[in-house]
């Protein structure tokens, strides 16, 4: 099943799943045509992976927020964080590399990075 997200849900389907796969798209996109049913494919076949979708002409907002600049724009949180954004349709091979390599993912490790470089970052005064 894949979700509609609006900014007045957005935050929520973050905050309460582990994985969100979300596919930034515009209905007059050719390559977000094209790229749907292979989103949709990999959401049956990962039903332990929430995906969602944001039309960037209906959520302008959200689009704005997230910097998206070409769609399709597809982004991966896990447990909150951003771990991956890129623009462009994937194929379907590529896109299950994608999710097999996010579910591996040592979040904790992810954590510990995110601290350290934020160590590193001088304090903005």
């Amino acid at each position: 099943m894949v979700l509609e997200v609006t900014r007045d849900n957005f935050s929520e389907v973050i905050e309460s799943n582990d994985i969100v796969i979300v596919d930034f798209w515009a209905p007059w996109c050719g390559p977000c045509k094209s790229f749907a049913p292979v989103f949709d494919a990999a959401a049956q076949a990962n039903t332990d992976i929430t995906f969602a979708k944001v039309n960037t002409e209906e959520q302008q907002e959200l689009a704005g927020y997230f910097q998206i600049r070409s769609i399709p724009t597809l982004m991966v949180f896990r447990e909150k964080i951003i771990i991956f954004s890129q623009p462009g349709a994937l194929p379907g091979s590529a896109l299950n590399q994608l999710i097999t390599q996010v579910k591996e993912l040592d979040m904790d490790k992810v954590r510990a990075e995110i601290e350290a470089e934020a160590q590193a970052q001088p304090a903005q005064a």
